[in-house]
Order: C-alpha cells, then structure tokens, then sequence
C-alpha cells in the first residue's frame, strides 16, 4: 500500500517561486512535495496556501479534520509568514509600535493546537524548521515603492529580518519539543553551503528550484536515518541524495 501524506504550510510547502522574466508569482512544478512524492514512491496532498500563516492553517486544518486520519502522516510547515509585518504600515511609521502577522506567543500557542488536533484526531504530525532567508535581496524587495529608509530605521540593520526569521524558527522547534513531534530540519544545508542565496529567488525568501531540490534531499535523509517503527515510509531512490 502507498503511503498518503498532506501537508499544510505556507508559499514554501505550496512551492511558489517568484518568476523572474513576468516579475510575479507561480507555481513550481518540480517542488520539494512533487519531489519526495516520486523519490518515496507516496502519495502527497498539499494543503498549502500562498501566504498562509499559523492561524489560517489551523482554520484549513480544522476543515479537513475528519480526513486526517486517513493519512499516514500530516507534514507542518509555518512561521515565514507569520514574522512578516506589513512594510507599507512600517515605512509610514517606522517609530511607531508595529506588529508582525502573528506575535509570537500566538504563534506558538496556536501551532502547538494545530498539533494536539491533528492527534486528538488520528494523525500523526510531522514539523518542518524554516529554511533561511536572504536578508539584503528581501529587503530590497519589501522596501521597493516605499521609504526604504524609514524601514531600515524600524528594523535597525538588514540583518535584523534574517535575526527575527530565525527567532520563529528556533520557536518551531521549542513547539516540537513540548508536543514531542518529530522536526525535520531543512535549514542546516543551507547554512552549510558557502553561496545558499543561490537556492532563492530574487525575493529573498522563496526556494527556487535548486532550493527545493535542497528540501527535498534533506527530508529524504531525514526519513532514511529516523527509526523504522517511527516512520515506515519504503526506500528512497537511489537519486534522492546524490
């Protein structure tokens, strides 16, 4: 029997790049989800949704209660877009208090509900880290049309968006450590490659094909080395982490 996962996430999960020659947003074809679908030899179905955070996740999810225990297991991927803050409110007032998406206690409160309701009913969750973010490209593209100068007064340096990105990554994993769910982490082999802005789009936050491809290879190595009583998933092909 074919293992059935779905997966709920944001742009990355959903596999939304930005194409470069029409400046807008499209679906890739060959994303991290179609990957391990063909790599694992399971059947995948994606949830994600472009610009999803925590909060709209859990009200996706709560529509599809009733299907999650025919899954052998419900993958979770949040945060990029629950740190973002509306630039355009920030560049008009960047001395003023502003707030992200989702505060942080929201985020965690409400991805740790995601969790118990998957078990409460017959699931069996599976959470994704962040991959990182480029911060120079990103600020770029959220600065452009705005006072780019008001925003770096808000953030303090450029850098700062890579730092509060990271804050919500690292509150993944604290969520997956009180639920005691297993985490994938698809951020190390990026911060291990010398040049890995080459794995995003000209955003600064999107995966782009090879980003995906990065995913999709750490998962499957993630898979391959994590208890077979734990994850039952069949043997990989041989490509997967060539």
């Amino acid at each position: 029997m074919t293992d059935k996962i779905c997966v709920f996430g944001d742009s990355v999960a959903k596999g939304v790049v930005l194409d470069n020659v029409k400046n807008r947003y499209s679906l890739l074809k060959n994303n991290f989800a179609d990957q391990l679908a063909e790599i694992l030899s399971i059947s995948v179905t994606n949830y994600a949704k472009f610009g999803c955070t925590v909060t709209k996740g859990l009200a996706i999810l709560e529509k599809h209660l009733d299907q999650i225990r025919n899954y052998d297991y419900i993958v979770l991927e949040f945060g990029g877009n629950d740190c973002d803050f509306d630039w355009a409110k920030v560049a008009e007032a960047p001395a003023a208090p502003q707030l992200c998406k989702t505060p942080l206690n929201t985020f965690v409160d409400t991805y740790q509900r995601m969790v118990q309701l998957i078990r409460q009913n017959g699931g069996t969750p599976l959470m994704l880290s962040l991959p990182p973010i480029d911060a120079e490209r990103y600020f770029q593209w959220i600065s452009q049309g705005l006072d780019a100068d008001a925003i770096l007064r808000f953030l303090g340096d450029e850098e700062h968006i890579y730092r509060w990105h990271e804050m919500y990554n690292m509150a993944v994993y604290r969520v997956a450590s009180a639920e005691k769910v297993p985490v994938i982490d698809i951020t190390s082999d990026f911060l291990e490659m010398c040049h890995y802005q080459s794995c995003f789009c000209d955003d600064g936050i999107h995966p782009n094909e090879k980003g995906h491809t990065t995913i999709a290879k750490q998962i499957v190595r993630f898979v391959q080395g994590f208890p077979e009583k734990m994850l039952h998933f069949p043997a990989a092909k041989s490509l997967a982490c060539g």
